[in-house]
């Protein structure tokens, strides 16, 4: 592992990092896309009994995720690197439990089926969790320039977009079987758990070469510290300090809603597009209305950052998004509300406003990484990161809690439309309602939190960097 150079990235080093993002997401997005509703319509689980599912397996989570980070943190890198052999290593196991978790084993009972559902979902967030937290600590060993960071963070949501194309583009069209008709003439459709297991079972092989390649051409240039490795390390006084660093536990919070705004708007627009539109081919432009804006901004964001600074144009643009899907919801008992044109225009306003915050928060996250080291001397990016990703599983918990309590409240019935029966339109009211309001008020709490929490702007930024490059220099004499 060559330790020299601590900057200077390539193209090369950008696609190879975007790719370790595209081979996680390309079952990952199949959660937010289809996981609740496999588990409603396909297993036959009551919404609330899901909710403690999610619950138990955050539980867990909590225990596993940061044994992970402080065992990942706490090895010596191999020649290979510190972090790179790990996200190789276990990108098989990742890809068999993506797949198991969407087959649907004949003739169980619904007993057995949430033992299952168990099993394979906890599971899967451990082996998610084995590539992750070594994936999202990468970062900070490829480059220590903050603006190579920043174009590293934004190749990560390349990769993301990438990788959850075909879950969320391709499989909507694929996946969905007609079983009868609503009185407007528009098709019943209901999920066929056979097709969706099988274009699982591709994208989980696809994503294992994914992961080679990322292997491949990524290199890790800056090298651990050695006091963090030689028996010195302490998972506790870690999380202590990182819990006294404002700007990480503000960014944490605001990533946690951030992951749950994308997961809840993405299952919830299943149910939408499929059941209130009857159009489940249309859940495919989400995806591209979402990151479509990205295409906008990815050739100036650097000339952006500079003149306004990073948090500025996060917080701004969480504040507009918020706004979009406040009028979305204003619009409601409207014709307008019934044309998912209109609805996807909206959310293509909605995509360029988080725009920002999707695009930089993994800068963001080496920020306050950076800023943990100027105040203890030690850089921990196995620590820190498993902590921050397992707020972004809290997210995940809050929309699928949030999700199946309101399914639950609105009195949704996924066996109506295997049945070829059309839902209540008091129903299918309340499910337009709850795809607007929840996601504008969760875009309104990220954009509160980084105008008035978040204290990395970008004066304080540049005095931190200068800091730390002083005490990193000091060091090294």
């Amino acid at each position: 592992m060559e330790n020299t150079k601590t900057y200077g990235i390539k193209l090369k080093d950008k696609i190879g990092y975007a790719l370790g993002d595209a081979g996680g997401l390309l079952t990952f997005s199949l959660i937010g896309a289809f996981q609740n509703k496999f588990y409603t319509d396909a297993l036959g689980l009551d919404p609330k009994k899901i909710v403690v599912l999610i619950l138990i397996a955050r539980v867990w989570d909590a225990i596993n995720d940061p044994l992970w980070g402080a065992f990942i943190q706490s090895r010596k890198p191999n020649p290979k690197g510190q972090f790179r052999p790990w996200i190789i290593g276990f990108s098989i196991p990742l890809a068999i439990s993506a797949a198991l978790m969407f087959l649907k084993v004949p003739n169980l009972s619904e007993m057995q089926y949430l033992i299952y559902a168990y099993v394979t979902y906890i599971m899967y967030g451990m082996m998610y969790t084995a590539v992750n937290i070594p994936y999202g600590s990468l970062a900070s060993v490829v480059t220590s320039d903050e603006l190579e960071r920043s174009s590293l963070s934004m190749w990560r949501s390349i990769g993301a977009g990438v990788g959850g194309l075909p879950g969320t583009i391709l499989l909507p069209m694929i996946v969905y079987t007609v079983t009868g008709k609503y009185a407007n003439g528009t098709n019943i459709q209901a999920l066929d758990e056979k097709k969706l297991f099988w274009c699982v079972l591709v994208l989980s092989v696809v994503s294992v070469f994914v992961y080679a390649l990322h292997y491949k051409l990524t290199k890790e240039r800056v090298a651990p510290q050695k006091k963090v490795r030689d028996g010195n390390y302490s998972a506790a006084s870690t999380i202590k300090a990182l819990l006294k660093n404002r700007a990480f536990v503000t960014l944490s919070l605001a990533s946690m809603l951030l992951i749950a705004f994308q997961f809840y708007y993405q299952s919830t627009y299943t149910y939408l597009f499929t059941d209130y539109f009857g159009k489940p081919g249309f859940y495919a432009f989400v995806t591209i209305c979402t990151y479509g804006p990205m295409a906008i901004f990815i050739p100036v964001m650097n000339k952006l950052i500079r003149k306004f600074g990073k948090k500025e144009l996060c917080a701004v643009g969480m504040a507009f998004a918020a706004v979009v899907n406040i009028i979305l919801f204003a619009l409601r008992g409207t014709p307008a509300a019934h044309n998912p044109v209109v609805f996807l225009a909206f959310t293509f306003f909605s995509g360029l406003g988080q725009t920002f915050l999707v695009l930089e928060v993994w800068a963001l996250v080496m920020d306050t990484i950076d800023l943990h080291e100027v105040r203890t001397g030690k850089r921990e990016e196995g620590m820190a990161y498993a902590f921050f990703s397992f707020t972004r599983k809290l997210g995940q918990t809050l929309a699928g809690v949030g999700l199946n309590a309101l399914l639950a409240f609105i009195k949704y019935d996924g066996e109506l439309s295997k049945q070829g029966i059309a839902l209540s339109e008091d129903v299918l009211s309340k499910l337009y309602d709850i795809s607007t309001i929840v996601p504008a008020v969760m875009l309104t709490v990220m954009a509160l939190l980084l105008f008035f929490g978040y204290n990395l702007s970008k004066k304080n930024l540049e005095k931190m960097h200068r800091d730390l490059e002083a005490e990193r220099s000091e060091a090294a004499d």
